[in-house]
């Protein structure tokens, strides 16, 4: 599969992903940080199908363009079951602590983690990897980890906001997604590409340089 990065939230630098399959033309939007006509546009020309606008997790700089993408593409709105109330309650997804005050709609799709979504042909294994936030969640496809605020390069998400816990964040990191080929790409919720190698080495929280 195909995938491109956008930075449509820029006082936060979110992540947002586009990943298709270019045989079917079927996409997902995942963690779209704002709403964006510009994107919305792109993804139209390209022709694309967006089937799912994911959230990693239900903080207020990864859910701001739900409600736009959801209703212009026609696409199912998926979160982990635990961070679903995040969306419509701007205290708890902590927008209104950063005075934009999100409320998105409701989810079409509560996942539990195990899951698989199909993208075309192409398979979408969802990790369910709590410690950011109860229902934080990766996406795995094609020897590549969509990683939300779990992992970051050199880095891990925060564990200090409501829902968090640090050694529930660790846990999740070592035994599922290092667990993973050490080739895989890591895209973040924030920050540059890395990849399962280079963590399990140099990352100083959860890798060999945590030890040193």
């Amino acid at each position: 599969m195909k995938y491109k990065t956008y930075n449509l939230l820029p006082s936060y630098g979110t992540n947002t992903y586009l990943v298709w399959d270019e045989k079917s033309k079927e996409a997902m939007l995942v963690d779209p940080a704002d709403k964006s006509e510009r994107l919305l546009n792109e993804i139209n020309k390209m022709g694309l199908n967006v089937k799912y606008v994911i959230n990693t997790h239900g903080h207020g700089d990864h859910i701001g363009g739900n409600n736009f993408f959801k209703t212009a593409l026609k696409a199912k709105l998926v979160i982990h079951r635990s961070d679903a109330e995040m969306l419509i309650d701007s205290a708890k997804n902590l927008s209104a602590y950063m005075g934009t005050n999100i409320v998105t709609a409701a989810p079409d799709l509560k996942l539990d983690g195990g899951e698989v979504l199909n993208i075309g042909k192409e398979e979408v294994k969802i990790i369910a990897t709590p410690g950011h936030s109860r229902g934080g969640i990766c996406l795995y496809f094609d020897e590549t980890l969509i990683s939300g605020d779990t992992l970051f390069a050199q880095s891990v998400g925060r564990s200090d906001l409501p829902g968090g816990d640090h050694n529930t964040l660790l846990k999740s990191i070592k035994e599922k997604l290092f667990i993973l080929p050490e080739e895989t790409l890591v895209l973040p919720g924030h920050g540059a590409e890395t990849t399962i190698a280079d963590e399990q080495v140099a990352n100083p929280f959860v890798g060999f340089a945590a030890n040193v």
